[in-house]
């Protein structure tokens, strides 16, 4: 029997009527179901909110030291849990299992170095130009946060939010991907174990409209204090412009284009491995997952054969298995990669694969792991030739697809890689250290 996921707030389940019921499957082997999950509304996100403002004043009494020891417990408990909650991030996500056991151990590694924090929590000292009289700074907490995670990273990037959070004094909503419930759950008692008084810690199950309508009405009742997402870049600017009429800054980790720049001088067999896993890693659907390639013309013929080939052999199925990627991460982004195929043009050429689209058996995949009709599998896509106003060069491309391009100066190169404006990451495969050092200061990536 399917467990029911619910909202937990205040230490107690949610008593409202939920406002939906999803269910949360295997992308790998759709007909596993993996939970069954009660949708919060607004007013519920909302009261989830009011819980975390009630509770924050005594836990921020509690001596930061303390609160840093608290972590330290978080990521024993987590430790102690690292391969069942990595096996249900496969199950639940279709991430390889190995990277699951690197995001868990991403969570192991936050604690470790926020229980530190607690004794860092510094205050200044600072000179006065008025005599008899000292000035003293203190760190103190933010207050309630309301943080709204994606689900291709369901347990490691929410950690990187909640740790912080909650070592520094804060009290935190938590809403995960609701596709990603069974492992945001999982997260949240382990979390809880901990020992966490009810309601420093909240978690509320919802679609994306609700949890908007849900943080407005928290800002305007005074109970959300600082938002906190990952996510796409035109939700992060509706949540920017929210919080904006409400004199809050909010932490926004949003889209990326992340171009990769192969100069003449790269050792192509190792940029070729760079751009494989960068690419096609969790098939693509990274924040960061390499967007374009921005390829000298003197190497280009080489590095595309070489990397051509090494995507055609690439292991990619079932994610129990040692394979590059497996699954898409839920059917609304296989729905969504189905368009961005659509801006292949006929100036493309398109390789890597046996197919385009769907792995299936009217679109087979020669060496496909597992049987590619029980999940949502995608062939990997490297489109050459693309042209600074096409769509696959400006836009992110949330998949296993990979654009390529070609420069002739650095500065071109430097041109091209800025283009799309999204300045998340950008990377360089060089061997000469001037090239780098004159492309990094010329990349908005990092500064936003």
């Amino acid at each position: 029997m399917t467990h029911t996921l619910v909202s937990v707030i205040g230490g107690r389940p949610a008593e409202a009527a939920p406002a939906a019921t999803i269910s949360s499957p295997n992308p790998s082997r759709t007909s596993d179901v993996v939970a069954e999950v009660a949708l919060a509304d607004a007013a519920t996100f909302a009261a989830a909110c009011a819980a975390a403002k009630r509770a924050q004043p005594s836990w921020a009494d509690v001596p930061a030291p303390v609160r840093g020891r608290v972590a330290g417990a978080i990521g024993r408990i987590v430790e102690a849990n690292k391969d069942s909650l990595a096996r249900l991030v496969t199950r639940e996500l279709g991430k390889p299992y190995p990277e699951a056991l690197g995001e868990v151990q991403e969570i192991i590694d936050t604690c470790d170095f926020f229980l530190g924090e607690g004794r860092r929590l510094y205050g200044q000292t600072v000179p006065s130009e008025m005599p008899d009289k000292q000035l003293f700074t203190f760190r103190v907490p933010v207050g309630a946060v309301a943080v709204l995670t994606a689900g291709n990273f369901p347990v490691a990037v929410p950690s990187w939010y909640l740790i912080p959070a909650l070592v520094a004094g804060n009290t935190v909503v938590w809403k995960p991907a609701e596709y990603a419930a069974a492992s945001a759950m999982a997260l949240f008692e382990l979390i809880q174990a901990a020992g966490l008084p009810d309601g420093v810690l909240n978690i509320v199950f919802a679609e994306g409209q609700d949890a908007f309508a849900g943080l407005e009405l928290g800002l305007r009742a005074g109970t959300i204090d600082k938002i906190g997402f990952t996510g796409s870049t035109a939700v992060g600017s509706r949540i920017g412009e929210l919080a904006g009429r409400h004199l809050q800054a909010p932490c926004l980790e949003l889209g990326g284009k992340n171009p990769m720049v192969v100069t003449p001088s790269a050792d192509i067999a190792l940029a070729v491995e760079g751009a494989l896993f960068s690419g096609f890693g969790t098939a693509g659907q990274r924040c960061t997952s390499l967007g374009t390639l921005i390829v000298h013309e003197s190497v280009h013929d080489e590095f595309l054969a070489q990397l051509s080939a090494a995507v055609a052999s690439a292991a990619i199925g079932d994610p129990a298995q040692d394979v590059l990627y497996g699954p898409m991460l839920a059917q609304k982004f296989a729905d969504r990669f189905e368009e961005y195929l659509g801006w292949i043009q006929p100036h493309h050429k398109v390789l890597g694969s046996s197919g385009t689209g769907k792995i299936s058996a009217a679109s087979p995949r020669a060496g496909f792991v597992g049987n590619p009709e029980d999940g949502i599998f995608y062939h990997p896509t490297i489109v050459d030739g693309v042209r600074p106003g096409d769509a696959l060069f400006r836009e992110e491309t949330f998949g296993p697809l990979v654009s390529v391009t070609t420069y002739a100066s650095i500065d071109d190169a430097i041109e091209l890689a800025n283009a799309p404006g999204y300045g998340l990451t950008a990377s360089r495969a060089t061997a000469a250290a001037s090239p780098v050092s004159g492309c990094s200061t010329s990349s908005p990536a990092g500064r936003q």
